[in-house]
């Protein structure tokens, strides 16, 4: 690890106010399970000369329920987004996705903002420096996507953007995504559907140099509505998803009047099931409309010769969540 500087903000606008002095050459920390990775493996282009620290400015922590829906603070740990009472109660999918991502000890430690803004776990993109070098892929100045022609068991199954076909690694994104959250920043208030780009190379979000996510907004489903988290992994218990999914679907007079569906880990971002919801829409939701809604999530696959194993995951991840709601 290179040195940099440690600097302790005590508000957010002192915390802007230094990203703005470093031009592009500072970084911040929440809960620095991905953001130490990083450091260590000489990750980015141009090394940090410093790391803010967010856990010093007070208010960001807070978890609560209003009248308009869930409020997460960006500093509030995985762990207690898990364990919220509010949480299980009103939004069981998020609460879900907080519970299954990666291990107790790192679900203490990482943040709700920290898990939607991490980068791709590619083995080529985060391939360590102190083992040979960097290596250029097309996310880091290079002419290609490596993944393409070598190991790409676990990238997308959707074709590749700006050439790259690694996925967005979060369990809690397509949960906020399902529940149509906001992200709220010191700038602006950024729905969910437009929070994720991997369309502008490395960075896997639209957040700007300058910009820090306060906290997440959540609205309450109303009468009728139900969510689930489901994930698949090599490893049950700690490992990224191979496939996961998360729906919130709202139910009245045993038919379905609104739905949302999204997929991670099969794309550079999470990918919202278009098709499945409409075809949903009006109808009872069971076993055969839940079936016909996973063949329409993976109509538009298009995996790779190691990878394909992730469609039909895909489609039937999508029926049982789908049914994990009722």
């Amino acid at each position: 690890m290179k040195r940099f500087t440690h600097i302790d903000p005590a508000t957010i606008e002192e915390a802007v106010f230094l990203l703005k002095e470093y031009q592009g050459a500072a970084r911040v920390i929440a809960g620095g399970s991905d953001l130490v990775g990083g450091l260590k493996d000489n990750l980015w282009m141009r090394y940090p000369k410093a790391v803010i620290n967010l856990k010093t400015i007070p208010g960001l922590r807070e978890i609560r329920a209003d009248a308009d829906g869930l409020h997460i603070g960006a500093l509030a740990t995985l762990t207690e987004v898990a364990e919220s009472a509010v949480v299980r109660e009103g939004w069981p999918g998020l609460a879900e996705a907080a519970r299954r991502t990666a291990s107790p000890l790192l679900r203490n430690i990482g943040t709700i903002a920290g898990n939607i803004c991490q980068e791709n776990r590619c083995w080529y993109y985060r391939y360590p420096h102190k083992l040979g070098g960097r290596i250029d892929c097309v996310r880091k100045g290079g002419t290609r996507c490596l993944a393409v022609t070598g190991d790409h068991r676990y990238h997308s199954i959707f074709g590749a953007v700006k050439k790259c076909v690694a996925v967005n690694p979060s369990d809690t994104a397509p949960a906020l995504v399902a529940l149509d959250a906001v992200v709220q920043t010191n700038k602006r208030a950024i729905p969910i559907d437009g929070f994720f780009s991997a369309e502008r190379g490395a960075p896997s979000t639209v957040l700007e140099g300058d910009e820090i996510v306060t906290g997440v907004f959540v609205p309450t489903q109303g009468p009728g509505g139900k969510s689930a988290f489901q994930k698949i992994a090599v490893r049950k218990s700690i490992d990224f998803a191979l496939v996961n999914c998360a729906a919130a679907v709202t139910c009245l007079d045993g038919v379905v009047t609104a739905a949302r569906i999204c997929l991670n880990g099969v794309h550079n971002n999470p990918r919202r099931c278009d098709a499945s919801e409409a075809a949903l829409l009006g109808r009872a939701l069971n076993a055969e409309t839940a079936g016909e809604a996973g063949e329409l999530a993976v109509a538009q696959a298009k995996p790779l010769l190691m990878n394909a194993f992730k469609v039909p995951m895909a489609r039937t991840i999508v029926a049982d969540t789908l049914l994990a709601c009722i």
